[in-house]
C-alpha cells in the first residue's frame, strides 16, 4: 500500500511538470479564471445536441463549439460515487462512497470505503480553490454526505444552498421521490435550510447561484461555481411550455430514436463509422404496444426532453449574467453527467408512487405527475452504447463532458483520449494554477488524488493522459470495468448482462457488440489480473448473493423507513385483530 501512495504521488508529479511545460507554451490568463462546472443527473450520452441528441440544448452546444466535448470520458454508474470522486480525484473506494448509500447491502455498511459518504481522509477541490483566494459557491444536489463535517460549509464552500439526499420532487421542494427517507434534507450554510413550498427546481438552483455572484462584495477575487442539477432524474418533469415543444417528436419510438442518435453521433465524429449497436433485451418492441401505450410513453420522453432543454435555458441565464457583467471570457465551464441515462422503470415502488403522485398520461411534467423514462427509453439516451445506469457498460457510465478554457487554441474539438471524473479536480486545480495537496492537508494525511490533469489535452499539447500500458479500474454495486489502452475488461449483472467477464476494443467498438476474450486471451486474462491487483488495492469488497441495485433500494427503505415509521402502528393492528379474533372466538366457546 506505501508503494501505491509513492507511485501515485510521483505521478502526480510528472503530470504536474508536464502542465507546466504545457502553460510555458500556452500562457495562463493575467487573472485566474472563474469556474463553472455543471452537473446533470442521468443524462445519457447523446442527450446534449453537440453529442447527436434531437434535444434543444443551444448554449450547452455554445460551449461545446467554443472547447472540447470528451466523446471517451467516464463517471461511476450512480449520482454519489461520480460526485465523490469529482471533488475530491479520489476513487470512491477511498474516499468513503464504494457504493449509493440506498443501494449499499447490510453487509458493507461501515466497512472501510463504505460509509456511503465523504470520509474524512479526504481534501475536496472546493477546499484548495478556497484556501488559495476563491470565492466559493454550490446549489443544488450534494449527495455526498449530510454529517456535520460534509456539509458544504466543512468542505470548502463559502455559501451553499444543497439538496443532501439522492433526489426529490422538482416542483415541491419537500416532497420525496421515494419512500427510502423520513423526508427530504436541505441545507443552507450548514444549516437546515427553510424552503420555498414550490419551485422548479433548476430555475432555482440558478437564481440561487446568480444571488451569491451577485452579493458577494468581493469581486476581484475569482469564483467557482458548482450547480448540481436534478434535472433529469426522476421524477422526469418540467414547465408545459418546455413539454408542447416536443409533442409528436418521439412518435417514430426508441428504436428509431436510437439508431437517429447513432447516425448523428457518426456525422459528428463522437465514435467511429463501423459503430455498431446492440439491442438490449430490456428494450421492448414499440410495434408491440398498443395506441394508448405508446402514447403514454411518448409523452414520457416528451416530458424527458423538455426537462434537459428547461435545464440548458437556465445554464443560458447563468453565462448571460457573465457576459453582461465581463466576465463570462475569463471562466472555465465544465459541464458533464453525474452517470447515465436512467434504466429502471420503478416497479417495486408503484404502490407508494401511487398514493403520493399520478401517473395519468395527460398530467405527466406537471406537479404532482411522476415521469419515468424507464429502460426503453433509456437505451435511447445511451446510443449508441450498451447499458444505462447502474451497470458498468459504457452506456452506464460514458457520460457527455466539455470543457472550455479561456485563451485556448483548441475550440470545437472532440477529444478521443481516455478520460474518467476523477481528472476532473486535478485539472481545475492545475487551470487555478495549484498544486495538489498530496497525500497531507493542514498538517493531517489525505488520500492522493488519482485523476490526472486534462490541460495538455484542453490546451492542444497532447494526445493522452495515459499509457497505452496504464490501467483504469471501477467497479460499482458489483459491475465492474478495467481500461487499459483501448481495450476494456467489463461485466454486467442481470438482467442487463450475465455475469462473466468480457473484453472489448472501445476504439472500434464503443457499442460493445464484439468480445474479443476468445481472440485476445492473453490481454483477457492479464486485464483480469489487473482488476484483481485494483480490488485488493482499494479493499473493493464482493456483492452479496443475488443482490440488485433496485432491490436493495426497496429493501433498504424498508428496513431504515418504513419499519422505524410504521412498524409500531402495524403492530398495534395486528395486536388489536389478534384481541378481537380471541374474544369472537371466545364468545362462540361460552355460548
Amino acid at each position: 500500500m506505501k508503494q501505491h501512495s509513492i507511485s501515485l504521488v510521483v505521478g502526480l508529479a510528472l503530470g504536474y511538470s508536464v502542465v507546466a511545460s504545457a502553460w510555458a507554451a500556452n500562457p495562463a490568463p493575467a487573472k485566474r479564471p472563474n469556474i463553472v462546472v455543471l452537473v446533470a443527473d442521468d443524462w445519457g450520452f447523446s442527450d446534449v445536441g453537440a453529442f447527436g441528441g434531437e434535444i434543444a440544448t443551444p448554449n450547452l452546444d455554445a460551449l461545446a463549439k467554443k472547447g472540447v466535448r470528451f466523446s471517451n470520458f467516464h463517471s461511476a454508474a450512480s449520482c454519489s460515487p461520480t460526485r465523490s470522486m469529482l471533488l475530491t480525484g479520489v476513487d470512491n473506494h477511498r474516499n468513503g462512497v464504494g457504493n449509493l448509500r440506498e443501494a449499499m447491502p447490510s453487509e458493507h455498511v461501515g466497512k472501510p470505503g463504505y460509509q456511503g459518504s465523504l470520509s474524512t481522509n479526504v481534501v475536496t477541490v472546493a477546499s484548495l480553490l478556497q484556501d488559495s483566494g476563491y470565492r466559493t459557491y454550490v446549489t443544488g444536489k450534494w449527495n455526498v454526505g449530510s454529517e456535520p463535517y460534509n456539509l458544504p460549509n466543512q468542505r470548502g464552500f463559502d455559501k451553499s444552498i444543497v439538496q443532501g439526499d439522492t433526489g426529490s420532487d422538482n416542483w415541491e421542494p419537500e416532497k420525496r421521490y421515494l419512500a427510502h427517507l423520513p423526508k427530504v434534507y436541505w441545507f443552507e450554510d450548514g444549516a437546515t435550510a427553510v424552503m420555498p413550498k414550490t419551485f422548479f427546481s433548476s430555475t432555482y438552483f440558478v437564481d440561487r447561484m446568480l444571488g451569491y455572484l451577485k452579493d458577494d462584495p468581493r469581486k476581484d477575487q475569482p469564483f467557482f461555481a458548482y450547480v448540481g442539477f436534478q434535472a433529469n432524474h426522476v421524477p422526469v418533469q418540467a414547465p408545459k411550455e418546455f413539454v408542447d415543444k416536443y409533442k409528436g417528436r418521439y412518435r417514430a419510438g426508441w428504436t428509431a430514436l436510437r439508431e437517429e442518435r447513432l447516425r448523428k453521433a457518426i456525422e459528428l465524429g463522437l465514435v467511429p463509422k463501423s459503430t455498431a449497436m446492440v439491442t438490449m433485451g430490456t428494450t421492448l418492441k414499440w410495434e408491440a404496444l398498443e395506441e394508448k401505450e405508446r402514447l403514454h410513453m411518448e409523452r414520457q420522453m416528451e416530458v424527458y426532453a423538455a426537462m434537459a432543454e428547461s435545464m440548458d435555458f437556465e445554464v443560458g441565464r447563468l453565462m448571460d449574467y457573465l457576459r453582461k457583467t465581463g466576465q463570462f471570457d475569463n471562466t472555465v465551464f465544465v459541464f458533464l453527467s453525474d452517470n447515465g441515462p436512467e434504466g429502471s422503470d420503478y416497479q417495486e415502488a408503484q404502490i407508494w408512487l401511487k398514493t403520493q403522485y399520478t401517473q395519468d398520461t395527460d398530467q405527466l411534467g406537471a406537479k404532482g405527475a411522476y415521469g419515468i423514462p424507464g429502460p426503453s427509453w433509456g437505451s435511447a439516451s445511451a446510443s449508441p452504447l450498451s447499458t444505462y445506469k447502474f451497470y458498468a457498460g459504457e452506456g452506464g457510465i460514458r457520460v457527455p463532458m466539455l470543457v472550455t478554457v479561456p485563451g485556448s487554441p483548441r475550440q470545437n474539438h472532440i477529444e478521443n483520449a481516455l478520460t474518467h471524473v476523477t481528472d476532473i479536480a486535478p485539472t481545475l486545480l492545475e487551470l487555478a494554477q495549484i498544486k495538489p495537496a498530496g497525500t497531507q492537508y493542514k498538517g493531517l494525511a489525505v488520500e492522493p488524488m488519482i485523476g490526472r490533469s486534462l490541460a495538455p489535452l484542453l490546451l492542444g499539447n497532447a494526445t493522452a493522459v495515459r499509457s497505452a500500458t496504464d490501467v483504469l479500474g471501477y467497479e460499482l454495486s458489483g459491475n465492474a470495468a478495467l481500461f487499459k489502452g483501448t481495450l476494456k475488461l467489463t461485466k454486467n449483472s442481470l438482467p442487463v448482462g450475465d455475469g462473466q467477464w468480457h473484453l472489448y476494443d472501445l476504439e472500434k467498438d464503443p457499442g460493445e457488440t464484439q468480445d474479443l476474450s476468445l481472440t485476445l486471451p492473453a490481454e483477457f486474462a492479464a486485464m483480469q489480473a489487473d482488476y484483481a491487483a485494483y480490488v485488493k488495492a482499494n479493499n473493493v469488497l464482493t456483492m452479496p448473493e443475488g443482490y440488485t441495485p433496485q432491490r436493495q433500494v426497496f429493501i433498504n427503505a424498508l428496513l431504515r423507513y418504513f419499519l422505524p415509521t410504521y412498524g409500531p402502528y402495524a403492530l398495534l393492528v395486528v395486536l388489536a385483530g389478534a384481541l378481537w379474533w380471541w374474544m369472537r372466538r371466545r364468545r362462540k366457546v361460552l355460548s
